[in-house]
């Protein structure tokens, strides 16, 4: 398995089962273990958005990102430049779980954990690939509160066949994985006061995007 550098640039790419992608992100390598990658975004970062998800997110309009996942589902998306705003992002992912653990930091610190549900990665030149599957689990940064969030669109995309029944099973199992490492306090959860102190290293520039490729199709 490739293995990244701490401070090299990588890409996180969402690709559909198509094998096109639907979003990517330029990200720095924080650690790179056999326990998990470790990267990181500031703003500035470069990426890539689907047009109508880009449109969502800056009209402040939920009805739209169903639109967008329609489109996912038809195939017919479009994608625009992007660029990462507002937070600082922390990011760990394990190679074989179907989720990763993510910090989101504000310049008055930890604004809150933030789990996002999703494909095992697969590593390339770049960096990796996955597949966000929409649901989330909003965690407050003192880990005592938890908030499930966009089950509705997590529905709508099951009804799509975007997640499949099999992809369903799985984000089931992670859930229940995910409730058992905060319970244990396990993963990031086990050192959360390091994670709330860290901030992005100034010396590094925002990332940027190298030319994309598209990846073969796998039938996921």
């Amino acid at each position: 398995m490739k293995t990244f550098e701490a401070g090299e640039r990588v890409v996180r790419r969402d690709v559909h089962r198509s094998g096109r992608v639907w979003s990517a992100k330029a990200l720095r390598v924080i650690a790179d273990t056999g326990e998990a990658l470790v990267t990181a975004c500031a703003p500035g970062a470069q990426a890539l958005w689907p047009s109508l998800y880009a449109k969502a997110r800056a009209d402040g309009n939920r009805t739209v990102r169903t639109e967008a996942f329609d489109a996912m589902a038809r195939g017919e998306w479009e994608l625009e430049p992007g660029v990462w705003q507002e937070t600082e992002l922390l990011l760990w992912k394990p190679p074989a779980v179907w989720f990763s653990i993510n910090a989101f930091y504000t310049t008055a610190g930890l604004r809150n954990w933030y789990v996002n549900f999703e494909h095992p990665t697969r590593r390339t030149d770049d960096g990796f690939d996955t597949l966000d599957l929409t649901v989330d689990l909003v965690i407050d940064p003192d880990l005592s509160t938890l908030t499930w969030k966009d089950e509705d669109e997590y529905a709508h995309v099951r009804r799509l066949g975007i997640v499949t029944d099999t992809e369903h099973q799985a984000v089931e199992l992670a859930r229940a994985q995910v409730l058992a490492m905060l319970d244990e306090r396990a993963g990031p959860f086990a050192d959360a006061d390091r994670w709330a102190s860290w901030r992005w290293n100034p010396a590094w520039p925002p990332p940027c995007l190298p030319r994309m490729r598209e990846p073969a199709p796998e039938g996921w």
